[in-house]
Parts: structure tokens; C-alpha cells; sequence
């Protein structure tokens, strides 16, 4: 696509970029992952680097490399796999389960990572560090483009499975 992946955008352009011009990059990452969870697909590695954005800034979802189908809503890993720990839910942090509300965990570091202009989540700490973070509720700060109305809705996404939303309820 003409400008390549989302994270690149964000970083080059994102200062000229209007907070609704972010929203809508929200919007169109929320119905990619909508698309995906009505077809029965998890997409495990949900993140600004693996979306693209074309010559209108729309912004598809790509890399389908760790995407799986699934019949029940959910999917465990084998032991050993590789997975995107700061994009990460505990439940993938601590049992390698996945479903489509892990994916809503994603999609909030998403949210996370447009209103940040490309920041890496818990840029300044190991993973280690991160997956006991995350463990204790700690959840990423609210960047200083996103509104408390905004950061709301991220917030809702890192929730714990139990009660988290899916793609169709954001």
C-alpha cells in the first residue's frame, strides 16, 4: 500500500494528523478485526507494524502469518511459541489462549500506539518486566493525544477475559 505500514505513518506524519483522522484509523483497524472475528479467524499479532495505510489513509489490517481459524472461539499455542508480549492479555501471557477478546486487548494497544504517534508500548521495559506489569493491572498511560473518553475505551479493552469485550461491541 502507498504508505506503507502504520507504524512508519505514524512516526513520519502523525503531528499533521487531525485527532479525527487517528479516530478513523481506529475505526478501520476496529471493522478489519470485526471482518475477522465474524469469519471464526484470531489474529494473535494485532499490532500497528503489521497494518497498512493506502493513498486515502485508510488503514487495512495485514501479516496473517500467526492467524488462525478457529471453530470455538479460542485457540491454545503449542509450549515454546513466539508471541507479541506487550500487544499481549494474561491469558495469553500465562496459558498461551487465544480468542478474539485477545485480539481486543491488541486492538486497544493499537488504539494505544495511533494516539501516541507510534510509541512502543512499555517502550522502556523487558519483557519480563512487562508480563509482571501486566500481571499486577498495570495498564499503559493514556497518551496525550487521546481524550479520558477515549482512553476509556482502551482501557476497556485490557481488561481481564472474563469480562472484556469483542470486536463487535467496540
Amino acid at each position: 500500500m502507498e504508505n506503507g505500514c502504520l507504524l512508519n505513518f505514524l512516526r513520519q506524519k502523525c503531528v499533521n494528523l487531525s485527532e479525527e483522522m487517528l479516530l478513523s484509523m481506529c475505526q478501520d483497524v476496529c471493522e478489519g478485526m470485526e471482518y475477522l472475528e465474524a469469519h471464526s479467524f484470531i489474529h494473535r499479532d494485532l499490532a500497528a507494524r503489521n497494518c497498512l495505510v493506502n493513498e486515502h489513509n485508510v488503514v487495512k489490517v495485514s501479516d496473517f502469518g500467526m492467524t488462525r481459524y478457529v471453530l470455538d472461539n479460542q485457540y491454545t499455542s503449542s509450549t515454546g511459541a513466539k508471541f507479541p508480549v506487550k500487544w499481549s492479555p494474561p491469558e495469553v501471557l500465562h496459558y498461551s489462549k487465544y480468542s478474539s477478546k485477545s485480539d481486543v486487548w491488541s486492538y486497544g494497544v493499537v488504539m494505544w500506539e495511533i494516539f501516541s504517534e507510534g510509541r512502543t508500548p512499555f517502550e522502556n521495559r523487558s519483557n519480563m518486566e512487562v508480563v509482571a506489569d501486566i500481571t499486577r493491572g498495570i495498564r499503559l498511560y493514556r497518551p496525550h493525544r487521546a481524550s479520558k473518553q477515549l482512553y476509556t475505551i482502551m482501557y476497556q479493552c485490557w481488561h481481564e477475559v472474563h469480562g472484556s469485550l469483542n470486536d463487535a461491541e467496540l
